[in-house]
């Protein structure tokens, strides 16, 4: 590593791993912003900086943030105008999910992919407490077809159990020599798995809500950890209710919904937003059931947002 990495953020300051392997906790220059963008963190755990010493031993400041070659970044929470970069720099997302316990929305699942396509990041699915699933039950039927949909897409699904050890050799074999991002609801694992992937790390887990039956938050700020045997990096997120979009352009909505997409192709005209034109393939397909109900409703909800002005203009990475 020939460059200053940033490893945590906590809030108003910053842990920096420096290529000798020194961790030097930085403040942000105190007019610092990245020009483009409104967002809550203008430095973000990923991020290649330049730094300088301050005036006093043990102090120092992040005075520049290196070009991104990619990032994901969502609506910040009660504040449309403003966006939160979860992380920057990464080669690929992990978004841990729940198909019970507590139950991980279709919405949500598609706005993560979307903005994963937005901004070049490949994304993974990785489905949680496969062992709370039964056998030839109504719950591994689902499994079984919620797979089928997003493989038939593009996307890699792994069914994982983090409390039993299930699935976890091949999704180690996805994340070596990879820096990946894990992000997911509260109470789908995300703790539980990255301890089960770092053996002796003993972050904190949390327990999920008995009277709403959705996850309590353990993490409060992004960091990044080495993989055993220096096999790659996983970054730790906080647990997220809801997935804002940012910087969608109504025209271009569809390019993140591969098949959508791909279908989009045989409309009769070139502009279609596949919401009522004549001559709509994206239509027919979904009457055909070719493109399923659940990802047509996610993108129509997307495009609610980017027609809306909700999903405000920044700039792209690259």
């Amino acid at each position: 590593m020939d460059y200053n990495l940033v490893i945590r953020n906590t809030g108003s300051r910053y842990v920096v791993l420096t290529p000798d392997g020194s961790e030097i906790m930085c403040a942000a220059k105190g007019n610092f912003r990245i020009r483009g963008l409104r967002t809550t963190n203008p430095v973000a755990v990923g991020d290649h900086v330049e730094i300088r010493q301050g005036a006093t031993p043990g102090e120092a400041f992040i005075t520049k943030v290196l070009p991104r070659e990619n990032y994901i970044i969502r609506r910040a929470s009660n504040l449309s105008k403003e966006s939160h970069i979860l992380a920057a720099n990464i080669d690929q997302a992990l978004l841990v999910v729940t198909l019970f316990n507590p139950v991980t929305s279709t919405t949500f699942i598609d706005r993560f992919l979307a903005t994963a396509e937005a901004y070049g990041v490949h994304a993974v699915i990785v489905v949680n407490k496969t062992d709370l699933i039964e056998p030839d039950s109504d719950e591994s039927e689902y499994l079984e077809a919620f797979s089928y949909l997003y493989r038939s897409i593009g996307y890699d699904v792994v069914g994982i159990s983090a409390r039993t050890g299930e699935g976890i050799d091949t999704l180690r074999a996805l994340l070596s020599d990879k820096i990946t991002l894990i992000s997911g609801n509260s109470g789908v694992g995300k703790t539980t798995l990255i301890n089960e992937l770092i053996p002796g790390l003993d972050l904190r887990t949390g327990r999920i809500s008995d009277i709403h039956g959705t996850g309590m938050h353990t993490t409060t700020f992004s960091e990044m950890f080495p993989l055993p045997g220096d096999a790659g990096y996983v970054i730790d997120t906080p647990g997220v209710k809801g997935f804002g979009t940012i910087d969608m352009d109504p025209r271009e909505v569809s390019h993140y919904f591969p098949e959508i997409f791909a279908k989009g192709r045989e409309c009769r005209f070139g502009d279609c937003t596949h919401t009522g034109e004549p001559g709509c393939a994206v239509k027919d397909a979904l009457e055909q059931s070719l493109i399923s109900q659940s990802r047509y409703a996610s993108y129509l909800s997307v495009m609610e947002d980017a027609s809306s002005g909700t999903s405000d203009k920044y700039r792209k990475p690259y």
